[in-house]
């Protein structure tokens, strides 16, 4: 078998340009041992590698079907170092020590040179937002490694948005990772974006702490239903007994006080009832009615009627 350093003596011509956002590789294709192939110690993905459904995946394609993207190893000369494709790399290993020997030859793609640490982040980010897992679940994981890879602004820079927008995601991550109990794991990404969308006036570390308990004791096991906390948490009787240790959404929505007029209220509950019916109509709906003619006569007329009211009150 040709060592790395053999096949780049024989590709030195035939390189290709590959456009990565705004970093542009020169590249060439060929095949390498796993053994030729070093994982990254800064890879941005976090968690675990091994995945038996992509083991089946390479065995059913009889291989690797996406090369990995490989640069020259800085450090350890005739081998590459992964940019791209580490958890290929890491289920192709775990075949071969299965005993599955036809594994242990992968498809590169190799740049022409070692790429600096920034350039190295950005072709991952780039590659990886083209991919549908990215909105999924690897936004906030990613912003969070970067972080602790580069600091907050470096970190901004490489995934091109604020840094006020970087804390967010870093705090939408790290709340995932209380969410112990999930039969899937991965959805914890989902369960800390909806918790995360509540107001952060109501948002307090006793209602997170809260929430995380009673979703790791299966008390909660739709992640929409956080939405009610919308709701349930500007009622002082209503959060009280959700905070309880026997409270859950559903019996602290019952204690919700509700704004109705009584029956007898009369005129003074009339009123309460139109004041209430106006503020229940979303901004959204004011403006498409903006400049609505007959609108502005009922509102002329109930304001004429309202004056005329008052003064035979006064």
């Amino acid at each position: 078998m040709n060592s790395a350093a053999e096949s780049r003596d024989r590709v030195v011509v035939n390189l290709q340009e590959r456009r990565l956002d705004r970093t542009v590789l020169r590249t060439y294709r060929t095949r390498a041992s796993l053994d030729e192939v070093v994982p990254n110690d800064k890879q941005p993905r976090l968690g675990p590698k091994i995945d038996e459904e992509l083991q089946r995946q390479i065995e059913a394609n009889g291989g690797l079907f996406e090369p990995l993207l490989v640069e020259p190893h800085p450090e350890f000369p005739g081998k590459y170092r992964i940019i791209d494709g580490d958890r290929r790399w890491s289920n192709s290993k775990a075949l071969v020590e299965q005993g599955k020997e036809e594994y242990r030859l992968i498809p590169v793609e190799v740049t022409d040179r070692t790429l600096s640490e920034e350039d190295r982040l950005r072709v991952w980010i780039y590659i990886h937002r083209q991919r549908k897992e990215w909105d999924a679940k690897e936004k906030e994981m990613v912003a969070y490694r970067l972080v602790d890879l580069m600091g907050r602004a470096s970190a901004a820079n490489i995934l091109g948005i604020t840094v006020r927008e970087l804390d967010k995601l870093v705090d939408v991550f790290e709340l995932s990772e209380k969410f112990t109990s999930l039969r899937d794991p991965g959805s914890a990404i989902t369960w800390a974006r909806e918790l995360m969308g509540v107001s952060k006036k109501l948002l307090t570390p006793s209602v997170v702490e809260a929430v995380v308990k009673k979703v790791n004791q299966k008390r909660i096991t739709n992640s929409k239903d956080l939405r009610k906390l919308r709701t349930i948490l500007p009622d002082p009787i209503a959060k009280a007994h959700f905070l309880g240790d026997a409270g859950d959404l559903e019996s602290a929505a019952l204690r919700l006080v509700t704004t109705k007029p009584k029956a007898d209220d009369g005129l003074t509950g009339e009123l309460d009832a139109v004041v209430e019916a106006v503020k229940a109509v979303p901004w959204t709906t004011l403006q498409e009615l903006k400049g609505n003619a007959e609108l502005l006569k009922k509102i002329d007329d109930a304001e004429t009627m309202l004056r005329s009211l008052r003064k035979a009150l006064s």
